[in-house]
């Protein structure tokens, strides 16, 4: 945008209004500061700095951060499109108002919140109760930072109507987030401790659009509740109940064998995930020193997301030195678990994909459902996730369902006893945890490990194994940041006007807007791709980042008794399939 095209006599009065209304000092300053910048009131202010600071205020005064589906995500800063005390004050008065209204006979509701260590969550987790409290809610607010997965548990177990957790989870450092769970009288029972979803998500945006200025929103001195490490503890009593039947002697020998590197990227899982390895049995283990405490700077990774390059070199290095069996890492709210494992045809550490990990995770949930007596069970995966999970369930006599992405559809599902996205999500208690759960992931995880492990074996010779039986699924990720959203949409745009005609020399033989309803599912933006040969492209913009995200999948018959080495030469030439597709696809977007 042009600078002298922003109208600084109109935005200004707007720009005071809420420095006027800022109950924090600090944000109010950084807007008065952009303002002198804009109205060039320092002699020796450059051009330069006088256009930044009136795109920076056009920016921050756009719109208030945009609540939806995944709450509120964005930088930190004063002004109403930022993360900041004002606008959580205004969101937690929203939300009160929003339950208010969906039980206006109930005066007991009760809300949990939770926070991580990212910079000001605990100020927000604090004005949040601070405000529900006021309003006579029954507040119950974690004394301590805590993993996304502790604080939905939390909503089921303490039979909350709602819960907030303040975390951004693997974005930037200058990011933070608000996370809303709906659980109690508000939801059926497959519901109860899910992220919100639409209509409530446009609800309860209304509602904080009807809040009067920060500064005039009643808070509470005290009056809520403090947890303390009960809920943890109770969490990882749970948690034993992945265990079906009592360890044996030999299982346990298996798991103290099994050397682990772990690492939570400088986020909160580190203490609990340790803690639930141990009680699982899995006692050596090394963790990252570098990365093991929270630091909202995130100052060994780029960007604290275990998908991102880099941000596992320190655990692969650790493995190296150690002779490490497995490399578990979670992200920093420890809602997501990476694993790595020494590929048996290279000899060196390789990380799995997430659709390798969530095939793993279902053939074991789905095998130990088949021997009991929960059907009719359900495994249920993404849109964009790999369709090998379909044949695991078919093969189990299991049903399978696909949703869109996000664990508010994954975990609504009817009688779920696991489900995956491949973007390292995973909910593999849903008893327990009703959405993704990198520490419970990272527990059976290990555990499929040193199985394999006692008989020789590796997690990919099980992947082969689960190749001989379905046929070879391979997937990939192309994706490209943004610093504007616009050109996502335009992207997007240009693909839907002019799908291409064939990929991979195969001809498309499906090319859908998914913002039609694809196969039953609600409208969302993006683009189903499939072509004669099975190959299938999901084109769609994050949720959660600025990015554009192409979700790649090819398919190859593997015969019943296909040696290792033929099963290596598959996923090679597999590989160069989706390097190819990658390009044709970057060609098509506009993305080289």
């Amino acid at each position: 945008m042009d600078p002298d095209d922003i109208d600084l006599s109109e935005l200004e009065p707007r720009v005071a209004d809420w420095i006027d209304a800022d109950p924090d000092l600090e944000t109010a300053g950084e807007l008065q500061d952009l303002l002198a910048r804009a109205n060039c009131e320092a002699p020796e202010m450059a051009t330069g700095n006088r256009d930044e600071a009136l795109l920076e205020l056009h920016d921050r005064f756009s719109q208030f951060l945009e609540f939806g589906t995944a709450g509120l995500r964005g930088p930190l800063g004063g002004g109403p499109n930022r993360m900041n005390r004002a606008v959580v004050i205004k969101t937690a008065a929203g939300l009160g108002e929003f339950l208010s209204a969906q039980l206006p006979q109930c005066d007991n509701l009760r809300v949990v919140i939770g926070f991580d260590a990212r910079h000001r969550s605990d100020e927000f987790a604090r004005d949040s109760a601070a405000v529900l409290t006021a309003q006579g809610k029954e507040v119950f607010l974690f004394s301590e930072p805590t993993p996304t997965p502790v604080l939905a548990f939390a909503v089921r177990h303490l039979r909350a109507e709602a819960g907030i957790m303040v975390t951004a989870s693997h974005n930037p450092p200058q990011d933070n987030g608000y996370k809303v769970y709906l659980g109690g009288r508000l939801t059926s029972p497959e519901a109860t401790g899910v992220q919100i979803v639409s209509p409530a998500d446009v609800e309860i945006a209304n509602a904080i659009a009807a809040t009067s200025p920060a500064r005039t929103i009643t808070r509470a001195e005290a009056g809520w509740e403090v947890l303390g490490p009960d809920l943890a503890e109770e969490y990882l009593v749970r948690l034993k109940r992945l265990d079906r039947e009592p360890l044996t002697e030999q299982v346990a020998d298996n798991r103290a064998n099994l050397r682990i590197v772990y690492t939570p990227l400088h986020g909160v899982g580190g203490n609990l995930a340790q803690a639930a390895l141990t009680q699982a049995g899995f006692l050596d283990f090394h963790v990252v020193t570098q990365q093991q405490d929270p630091d909202p700077d995130f100052p060994t990774v780029v960007f604290p997301n275990p998908e991102e390059p880099g941000a596992m070199d320190l655990a692969l290095k650790l493995a190296a030195e150690v002779a490490a069996d497995l490399i578990i890492a979670n992200d920093p709210d420890a809602d997501r678990c990476a694993i790595a494992a020494r590929d048996p045809h290279s000899g060196e550490f390789r990380m799995l994909h997430g659709d390798e990990v969530g095939a793993l995770l279902a053939e074991q949930r789905a095998a130990a459902a088949s021997n009991g007596s929960e059907a009719p069970a359900a495994l249920a995966s993404s849109v964009v996730s790999s369709r090998l999970i379909e044949k695991i369930a078919a093969a189990h006599g299991l049903r399978h369902e696909v949703t869109l992405t996000g664990f508010k559809w994954i975990a609504r599902v009817n009688n779920l006893i696991f489900g995956y996205e491949e973007a390292l999500g995973y909910c593999v208690a849903p008893e327990t945890v009703r959405d993704k759960d990198g520490i419970s992931a990272a527990v059976l995880l290990a555990g499929i490990a040193a199985d394999l492990l006692s008989d020789g074996r590796s997690l990919f010779s099980a992947l082969d194994d689960l190749a001989r039986k379905h046929g070879l699924f391979v997937t990939d990720q192309l994706s490209a940041r943004f610093v504007d959203r616009g050109a996502i949409d335009a992207a997007v745009a240009r693909l839907l006007a002019r799908p291409p005609k064939s990929l991979l020399n195969s001809e498309v033989i499906e090319a859908t807007d998914l913002e039609t309803g694809f196969n039953g599912l609600p409208p969302t933006s993006g683009m189903w791709l499939r072509t004669a040969d099975d190959t299938r492209v999901v084109v769609r913009p994050s949720g959660t980042e600025p990015k554009l995200k192409c979700y790649l999948e090819v398919v190859t018959a593997v015969p019943a008794d296909a040696p290792a080495a033929e099963l290596a030469q598959l996923r090679t030439h597999a590989a160069r399939q989706l390097g190819q597709l990658k390009n044709e696809l970057a060609e098509k977007l506009g993305l080289r």
